[in-house]
């Protein structure tokens, strides 16, 4: 056999044993938990064939504690490029089966390569995270790792979308990461994320706390509204990445993909006309307006269980992609607190870095007062900031009442393009105060 053949058949053998992560063993481990391995998910997320991966054979520099003789090829994380509906993205999964995917200085090296690509070519990154956080070998080189993954966070905001998977436990550093990127998504079950552990939690406060509790994907779609999308299975979340991808450009320079329309753009919707009560009172599912109104009825609701008086979400008009804001009457009669206020602003934010257009519906009676004014009702102006500084196409509906600063936001030319009104009950006072261009729509 020639030399060159030689050197073929060695590198053949080297990308086998790096596609095997820290082993059979370890790959079995890993699914009898009922999760899948990090390359098992970027197969599944990308288009068949379409993974082209970079710096396979990369392993760590350490030399302390015994690590010189632990040696992986890739160094517990997976890193390249690939598509998704043919679109180009770029994408790092870390390797639980690799010394639970701890990061260490050559893994933050890899996954800030991938970054600065996808910054340079202009493509959405993609994160999937199953780490057990510092790898605590390396001490103070690993730290400073996560300080170059959370500069690269920072300046790809607002320049290319970021979409980070929790697929496992995400602990220490490593949570700033997904908290700095546009989207999160959480599997039920199997994914924490949280600072420190249940252990050193009892250690410090003699409180017992599960990990779901501390962690889990229950409290941050519901309590801290860290993550924006939960999934019960790996497929459904991945799944769900795919789908969200759809609505959003690639990078703030570009338009969102269009989508052949097959809902008839003059279509008359009559039930509209039932929707809202004649009982100014009684409440309504805003729900049942989206639907009504966008293409084929497909809305890609955001947060939807955190601060549910507020709705938030992707959705269609004619193929082309917008972002929807609206109040729900059946929560809190619609009204804002800080956290809906925030969690409706940090939206519109990122509506303004892309392409697609902002639709406000409103139907609220006024923000919280009494004691949740103390607490940060104040946060409304978020909305008022966020609405006034987007340079995209803004449109305020008013579907009943649109009262106090709701009425503010819909009346200023300095906060919303168009102002669409329809007249029923209370709304009468928005289409006399607006300032922009009204459409008025007679339901009654």
């Amino acid at each position: 056999m020639s030399n060159q053949l030689e050197k073929i058949k060695e590198l053949i053998d080297r990308r086998t044993a790096a596609r095997l992560g820290g082993g059979e063993k370890a790959i079995a481990k890993q699914h009898e938990k009922g999760k899948y391995t990090a390359r098992e998910r970027i197969a599944m997320l990308l288009d068949e064939g379409s993974f082209e991966e970079m710096d396979m054979f990369v392993e760590h520099r350490c030399t302390n504690f015994g690590m010189e003789k632990k040696h992986y090829p890739g160094d517990g994380v997976v890193t390249g490029c690939g598509t998704i509906d043919g679109r180009l993205v770029y994408i790092f999964a870390q390797d639980f089966t690799v010394s639970a995917g701890s990061l260490s200085e050559t893994m933050s090296l890899k996954i800030c390569k991938i970054m600065d690509q996808a910054m340079k070519m202009g493509a959405p990154c993609i994160g999937i995270n199953d780490s057990g956080g510092a790898r605590i070998q390396e001490g103070i080189n690993a730290l400073a790792g996560y300080a170059e993954i959370f500069q690269r966070n920072i300046l790809a905001s607002g320049v290319i979308p970021q979409i980070s998977g929790i697929f496992g436990p995400c602990a220490g550093g490593a949570v700033y990461s997904p908290a700095l990127t546009d989207f999160t998504l959480m599997m039920e079950g199997t994914s924490y994320m949280f600072l420190t552990g249940p252990k050193v939690v009892k250690t410090v406060t003699g409180e017992d706390v599960s990990q779901e509790n501390l962690g889990g994907a229950s409290v941050h779609s519901t309590k801290s509204g860290v993550t924006h999308f939960t999934a019960k299975t790996e497929e459904e979340g991945l799944a769900l990445i795919r789908k969200l991808l759809s609505y959003i450009p690639q990078n703030n320079l570009e338009e969102a993909p269009y989508t052949d329309c097959t809902d008839p753009i003059d279509r008359l919707e009559d039930s509209l006309n039932d929707i809202i009560p004649d009982n100014p009172n009684k409440p309504y599912d805003m729900y049942e307006v989206i639907g009504a109104i966008v293409d084929n009825g497909e809305f890609l609701e955001i947060q939807k269980d955190y601060s549910k008086n507020i709705i938030i979400g992707f959705a269609r008009f004619n193929g082309q992609s917008v972002g929807i804001v609206a109040n729900q009457p059946k929560y809190l009669a619609g009204v804002l607190d800080s956290n809906a206020s925030r969690k409706g602003a940090r939206f519109v934010r990122f509506c303004d870095a892309p392409s697609p257009r902002v639709r406000a519906a409103a139907d609220s009676s006024s923000p919280i007062l009494a004691i949740e004014i103390i607490r940060g009702t104040i946060r409304y102006s978020s909305i008022f900031r966020g609405l006034r500084k987007v340079v995209m196409p803004r449109i305020f509906i008013a579907s009943r009442m649109a009262a106090y600063s709701s009425l503010t936001v819909g009346k200023n030319r300095n906060t919303t393009d168009i102002g669409i009104t329809i007249f029923c009950g209370m709304c009468i006072f928005s289409i006399a105060a607006t300032n922009s261009l009204t459409v008025v729509v007679l339901t009654r």
